[in-house]
């Protein structure tokens, strides 16, 4: 019998090849907590249950030497990601306002047919960034 599916997402990655202004954009514009950094290779994030990593493209693609202590093997990738973020009505509404006043452009909002709603904006890296409604997906809010 094959075990059952996931039940979650525990960890999200995003590249960015200046991960100094990306750190500063994650933790200051959007107050994410910094639970690790590796100089120049990676930056870890921590939301509640869930951790959003941003590597350096460049870097995690090396493989790592022989007996490293975590031997994790190498991965990136190139380009714009997306990842998006569950927020309420009025944490949207906040996270807008916040958004604005830190020079940062939403490049769309709009309504789901699901009757959720959904902000898209972009990280200094290029990434594309969303928060929404849950209900976008069917999920209780």
């Amino acid at each position: 019998m094959p075990p059952p599916a996931p039940k979650a997402i525990l960890e999200t990655i995003l590249y960015a090849e200046d991960l100094e202004t990306a750190e500063s954009f994650y933790r200051d514009v959007l107050g994410f907590e910094v639970y690790a950094r590796s100089p120049a290779r990676q930056v870890f994030f921590k939301l509640a249950d869930q951790m959003l990593l941003i590597f350096n493209p460049k870097a995690t693609v090396i493989p790592l030497p022989e007996g490293a202590r975590f031997p994790v093997p190498p991965h990136g990738a190139v380009g714009e990601g997306h990842v998006c973020f569950a927020a309420t009505a009025q944490e949207i509404e906040d996270w807008k306002t916040r958004l604005e006043a830190a020079g940062i452009a939403i490049e769309a909002e709009f309504r789901w047919p699901s009757g959720g709603r959904s902000i898209y904006f972009r990280d200094p890296a290029g990434n594309c960034l969303e928060f929404a409604e849950a209900n976008i997906w069917g999920f209780e809010t």
